[in-house]
């Protein structure tokens, strides 16, 4: 069966893609732990993340530079934060968060955003990456 994540890269279900390739999908959190938090997934369906190859592993932080600066440009946090967890959905991933501080990457703060601010800020990342 396929993961949440693949079924969201091949548009059975709906996101807030922010940027996309051949290789790999970028697309904001639901449950944010603030707004921006970003997603990077690969397309092929890879359950840990560090179980990618090297070349996608590599990859994966060319495609996701970008997006970091549009997070940083767009919300003026003063940088984002990194994570890979693993443990939401069996699909590598990760996850870019705009942080000030430490306690802006606890995940115990992440809550249900409402559709109009995903709407919104997917619309502010993808202009700044045009």
């Amino acid at each position: 069966m396929p993961s949440l994540f693949s079924r969201i890269v091949q548009k059975e279900l709906s996101s807030y893609g922010i940027l996309e390739d051949k290789q790999f999908y970028a697309f904001l959190d639901i449950r944010p732990v603030r707004d921006g938090h970003t997603l990077v997934v690969p397309k092929v369906e890879v359950d840990q993340f560090f179980d990618m190859d090297l070349d996608y592993l590599s990859a994966i932080l060319q495609f996701a530079k970008p997006v970091a600066d549009a997070l940083k440009l767009v919300t003026h946090c003063d940088r984002v934060g990194m994570v890979v967890a693993g443990f939401e959905e069996p699909h590598a991933h990760l996850h870019l968060i705009p942080a000030d501080e430490m306690a802006d990457l606890d995940f115990g703060r992440a809550r249900l955003a409402p559709e109009e601010a995903l709407r919104d800020m997917a619309q502010r990342l993808r202009e700044v990456l045009s």
